[in-house]
């Protein structure tokens, strides 16, 4: 039994037209389709496949990309939303291909959520405290400024919070 294989265009596809499949096979994807689609640059799209994250079939000197290359393109940009290192995505990526089951994945999946999270919240905490920090030293200025009878500068606007997503 041989091993399967992509179903590629012909030859003399060009990289920037959309690659028509033949009767019966999948949809396939140039690179300049994936980074239009996903509003990334080709460089980034190679370097994700260096990375081992996508593994585009060939016809010919140009790449072209099966229904999986661009699912596995979505959810590494999702990771990288997330702020998931490539490490992580690929990680996560390939236990979401993975034929076991899926109680492992989602807990490991979980835990680096988890992660994350801990991380983002101590950023915040961090960035509140220096906020706070950057008011205290601006009230100073000001009250400075008016014991010499300058002009104080106008006040920064009030920081604008997010309504925090239903989790």
């Amino acid at each position: 039994m041989t091993a399967p294989t992509r179903a590629t265009p012909r030859d003399a596809a060009p990289p920037d037209r959309a690659v028509r499949p033949a009767r019966g096979e999948a949809r396939l994807y140039t690179i300049t389709e994936l980074a239009q689609e996903f509003d990334v640059t080709p460089r980034a799209i190679r370097f994700y496949e260096d990375m081992g994250l996508i593994a585009p079939a060939r016809a010919g000197r140009n790449r072209v990309y099966a229904h999986r290359d661009r699912t596995r393109l979505k959810l590494t940009l999702r990771g990288k939303r997330l702020g998931l290192s490539l490490q992580e995505i690929k990680q996560l990526v390939d236990m979401y291909e993975s034929p076991s089951d899926t109680a492992p994945q989602l807990q490991a999946f979980l835990a680096v959520l988890a992660a994350h999270r801990r991380q983002l919240e101590q950023q915040r905490e961090d960035l509140e405290v220096t906020l706070a920090e950057i008011a205290q030293h601006e009230a100073r200025c000001r009250t400075l400024l008016a014991r010499a009878g300058a002009p104080a500068a106008e006040p920064a606007p009030a920081p604008r919070r997010r309504a925090r997503a239903a989790a």
